[in-house]
């Protein structure tokens, strides 16, 4: 176990595993731009429809999976390889962010095919979220969780202040097509 410089602190002593490090720091990475494809795609419906139901419908969609399969996923997440099934739902997640960019940058968007993408992201992330938590415990053992959780939690926390500025930022810039490639490369950090 090797030591970092930020293990010394007590509210950092889950940085002294390595693992967690490049987990931790991909993880931020990942989520700063999974925030900015919310705010991307929000925008893209309100640009189609001009609709506020569509917009809620289709973050429901996203979230609906997530509700209805939680309780399966998390039975199951204790039963599967941790490392390699989250690379498998990031790969899906990075895929699903690519076919938006795809679709936007196409101008082939349409509602039924975003709330398709939208219902294939909660899927995912059902999966994904009960693995990663579990994940941690592997990584730094029963000792510094309580630790690591709050990291988590401050990632989490940072990631939903920084993410949203920079969709704004990019979008009024680039447009909502590479905002969405911006967040597949994201998953390069974590995979």
């Amino acid at each position: 176990m090797t030591t970092a410089p930020l293990a010394g602190f007590h509210g950092l002593r889950a940085m002294r595993h390595r693992n967690y490090r490049l987990f931790f720091f991909g993880q931020l990475i990942s989520l700063i731009g999974t925030w900015m494809q919310q705010v991307a795609q929000a925008w893209l419906v309100l640009l189609l429809t001009g609709d506020v139901l569509w917009l809620g419908v289709i973050a429901a969609a996203q979230f609906i999976p997530v509700l209805v399969l939680g309780l399966f996923a998390g039975v199951l997440a204790d039963a599967l390889p941790k490392q390699r099934t989250l690379l498998v739902t990031q790969a899906v997640k990075m895929s699903l962010s690519v076919a938006l960019a795809v679709i936007a940058i196409a101008n082939i968007e349409s509602i039924p095919l975003l709330l398709v993408i939208a219902l294939a992201i909660g899927t995912a992330n059902a999966f994904d979220m009960p693995v990663r938590q579990s994940f941690v415990v592997e990584m730094v053992g029963r000792e510094d969780i309580g630790n690591a959780v709050a990291l988590n939690s401050t990632s989490f926390n940072m990631a939903r202040m920084i993410g949203p500025a920079a969709a704004g930022l990019l979008i009024g810039r680039i447009g909502t097509g590479p905002v969405f490639l911006l967040n597949a490369l994201s998953f390069g950090a974590v995979l």
